[in-house]
């Protein structure tokens, strides 16, 4: 997966109403922003896994801490909002690139892509057996359906399983089958 840009995109919070606000503005303002920092990168590379360019995905994550002002600013629940915020962020990108007209493929990288990543360091015979295992990985990966996908990527993001079954909407049950029908099906490639 390519790395997310390093940008120095911040977001700006609208004005509040103050009849509305359980929190005091400051207070909830330096609570999202916090938040913004630590998940802004973690919730990019998601949406860019999901085939998004840079510039939707960047303009979700901000939608999404817009929505999760409001939501708090009207004193909603302020459980789990770590999983709140890929929730609503997951049903963003889905609908930015259903108004793109683009296909809901969660985009694997390609040969090329993967080149950028590769680790120059081992010797040359090291580097073609993790290129060939990478390749592998990816053709498996490929052929994933797209709940196995999104399962993998939220979990990679260090969702636990429960966040995972709300972002999707599918069981616990869906999630933990889907996960160890995926590992057991990479752990082959890495046992050839």
């Amino acid at each position: 997966m390519s790395s997310v840009p390093e940008s120095s995109w911040r977001i700006s919070l609208p004005a509040a109403d103050v009849s509305e606000s359980s929190i005091a503005r400051p207070e909830l303002e330096s609570e999202i922003i916090d938040l913004f920092d630590e998940l802004r990168h973690r919730l990019l590379r998601y949406l860019l896994g999901c085939g998004l360019a840079i510039a939707d995905a960047e303009e979700i994550v901000q939608e999404a801490f817009l929505f999760l002002f409001r939501h708090l600013q009207q004193g909603r629940s302020r459980q789990n909002l770590r999983g709140w915020l890929f929730r609503v962020s997951h049903n963003l990108g889905l609908k930015r690139l259903s108004q793109n007209g683009k296909r809901r493929d969660w985009p694997v990288l390609s040969e090329a892509d993967m080149e950028t990543h590769v680790d120059h360091a081992p010797n040359p015979e090291e580097h073609a057996a993790f290129c060939q295992r990478q390749l592998r990985l990816l053709a498996v990966l490929r052929v994933l359906p797209d709940q196995d996908q999104r399962c993998l990527r939220l979990r990679a993001e260090g969702l636990r399983y429960r966040e995972i079954a709300e972002i999707l909407g599918i069981s616990l049950g869906s999630v933990a089958a889907s996960l160890a029908r995926s590992l057991t099906r990479l752990g082959r490639v890495n046992e050839r």
